[in-house]
């Protein structure tokens, strides 16, 4: 289950992204993303230090995307957010490390019996983008 500090955050890049080029204030970003303001400011921090978006000072301040929705997956922003999406440590990809208790990963039926459901998850989760949400009609009414 992901937290919902990346749900908001999603919900804010989702807002970002429908505006592609426009600097938006964070007042309207947590208008029309529903996120508590106070929030929303450490969560734009977290998405900001790992280049997602980016800020601009004075009158017309506010956050605006670094790169285009096509290039942010959905598992690129979760890591970012939640940390390592694996179920067990000795499944990820980015952050491996193995079981404390494990003699033997190659023997492990724990490992065997989450493998293929993250695989497929990670499958998923790597290749749909922000941009799909508009595909998949996810970007409209409730971001």
């Amino acid at each position: 289950m992901i937290s919902q500090k990346a749900k908001y955050a999603f919900k804010a890049l989702l807002v970002l992204a429908s505006r592609p080029g426009e600097t938006v204030a964070i007042e309207d970003i947590a208008a029309h993303s529903g996120v508590p303001r106070k929030f929303l400011e450490h969560i734009l921090l977290d998405l900001k230090a790992a280049g997602f978006i980016a800020s601009r000072r004075g009158r017309a301040g506010g956050y605006i995307m670094a790169r285009a929705a096509e290039s942010m997956t959905v598992g690129s922003v979760l890591r970012v957010i939640d940390g390592p999406v694996a179920p067990l440590p000795c499944l990820s990809q980015h952050h491996y490390r193995p079981c404390e208790d494990c003699a033997d990963e190659a023997a492990c039926g724990v490992r065997r019996l989450f493998a293929r459901a993250y695989g497929a998850m990670v499958l998923v989760l790597d290749k749909t983008t922000l941009a799909d949400a508009d595909v998949l009609g996810l970007a409209g009414g409730d971001v």
